[in-house]
Parts: structure tokens; sequence; C-alpha cells
């Protein structure tokens, strides 16, 4: 950061709450490790404000933002573009900005695929079940559709999002070998008898993160199974209250979102600069800012 100029180019981040976020110490440490002239800061933007925070992308010629709860697919309508992956998807979280023009992506998807993939799961031919259809469930379903996963079970309240819900499963139905159904989540039983089946359990919702970090979607530890693989999107806290239900019930492969954090962060790194993110060099950051983080508490 001590190489800011003149010539500096700024990308950011947009959503509410964002000031926990990891993106700002991922993206700088790869700017610096590549001796890039850009710098990433975090944006508390809601939804009120999305209007104005995109013009400001424009205005100040920022190469680009990623885009977080709860904006992903309010930003749709301020867009010029979408690629194909986010307009299957009707969710955004990166977007590029070519000299006024800016042009919505979806790496969620491929963030988690990749993460699990790294982990020694592979979705091909697996059973999932995934809780929540906004803009991070719908990319995660949707991909691991394309990457082969046999069958999703989604579960989501029946609010404004349950539509939507509908909407990815007749996507997945239609376009992919995998077969989805939906599901209220009020519907405990069935929800209990998915949980049961599956091989991946993923939440894709934003319950365990602040202001929800004492609640979880499920509570009762004998719902799990020690094979399992247990799939939090939230990375902040690390554990949330749904990790250590599944590892109280002896679940071994229990995961917070912050390795799929990098892995979509690498893939808008590259749309941004064309080149590959050091993850490497990240992972070692995002540690020693952690050690740094729990020497203080």
């Amino acid at each position: 950061m001590s190489n800011i100029d003149g010539h500096t180019i700024l990308i950011g981040l947009m959503a509410y709450p964002i000031r926990h976020s990891m993106s700002p110490t991922m993206h700088n440490a790869a700017f610096e490790k590549l001796n890039l002239n850009y710098a990433y800061l975090a944006f508390d933007i809601d939804s009120d404000r999305l209007a104005a925070g995109v013009n400001a992308i424009r205005t100040l010629d920022m190469r680009g933002i990623n885009v977080s709860m709860p904006n992903k697919q309010k930003i749709i309508p301020y867009l010029d573009h979408l690629d194909i992956s986010a307009e299957l998807n009707q969710a955004v979280n990166t977007v590029v900005n070519d000299h006024g023009v800016l042009t919505g992506y979806t790496t969620d998807g491929i963030g988690f695929v990749t993460d699990l993939r790294k982990k020694g799961h592979d979705v091909k031919g697996k059973r999932m079940v995934v809780t929540g259809a906004g803009g991070a469930g719908t990319p995660i379903a949707i991909q691991s559709a394309i990457d082969g996963l046999a069958e999703v079970k989604i579960f989501n309240n029946a609010d404004g999002h349950f539509a939507n819900a509908q909407r990815n499963a007749k996507i997945i139905n239609e376009r992919t070998d995998c077969k989805a159904q939906v599901y209220d989540l009020a519907d405990q039983d069935a929800f209990k008898q998915a949980i049961a089946e599956a091989d991946i359990y993923c939440d894709a919702t934003g319950v365990g993160m602040k202001p929800l970090e004492n609640e979880s979607l499920i509570n009762d530890p004998s719902w799990f199974k020690p094979d399992l693989v247990v799939f939090d999107t939230v990375y902040s806290p690390r554990e949330t209250k749904l990790m250590r239900i599944a590892k109280q019930a002896g679940v071994k492969h229990v995961y917070n979102g912050l390795g799929m954090m990098i892995e979509q962060g690498a893939a808008s790194f590259k749309l941004w600069t064309g080149q590959d993110m050091p993850i490497d060099v990240v992972e070692q950051q995002i540690a020693a800012k952690d050690a740094h983080a729990n020497e203080n508490n």
C-alpha cells in the first residue's frame, strides 16, 4: 500500500455489513506480490445506497467491485451487461468497469466447487442439500449441477427468495443432468430426511454471521452423520454455531466459507487484472491476520 500514487487503480467491495470482510487483505496482498498498482477498499453500501454506489464506479473510473449481501441480485438493473454465468444465476458478485461500461459476473459457484475439490470432495455424482436461494445459494446450486452433481434439494423460507429457489430448480432440471427439488424450510421433517440422505450440506444463508452469530438452521446434532460434508458459506466468525453442532455430532468434514471466498476472489482478480492470484501469499496473509486478531482477544 506504500506504493499508492496518482496512477493507482481503485477496486472495491460493496455490501452491508462488510467491515468483517477479508477481501481487502486478500486482494491487496496479491497486488503487492505481483507489483500491481491497484488498491482494494471495503464500502458499507446497503440496498438504499446501491444506485449511488454504482454511479461512483463510473464517476471514479474504478476498475470494478465485488458485491455481497444484500446487493448480489439488486445490482443487476444498474449494470450494462451480464456474462452468461451471471445471467443464468441472476446474481452478480463481480463487476468489471471498462471505461464506463459495467459488466456483471458471478464467481461464487466456481469458488465453492473449486474449494471443495481442493479439500478432496468432488461434487460429481453427489447428493447435496442447500439452504438459501439468494446471491450465494443460487450460484452454488447451479454451478454444482453444471459440474456433475446428481441431486440437489433446495430449502428456503416461504419469502421473496422462494420463487427464486423454484426458478433455480427449473434451470437445473432443464439445462443439466442434475435432479433439483425445492422445499419450504418450515417443513422440518423433509429437511431432516434430506440431510440424512445427502452427501453434502451447504448453508448458503447469512445465519451464523453477525448479528445472527448465535443462531443455526440445525440445532440437533442427531441430524448429522459422520461422513456428511458440512459447508457453511459464512467465514466470519471462522466457526459458526452450525459448525460447532456438526463437530459435536462427529462430522469429519466441516468447513467455513473462507476457502470459497479465496477461490471466488481469485476468479474476480483474474477478471480485473488478467493475472492469476498468488493464492499461497493470500492464505499466508490471512493466517497472519487471524493470528494477530487472536493475540489481541
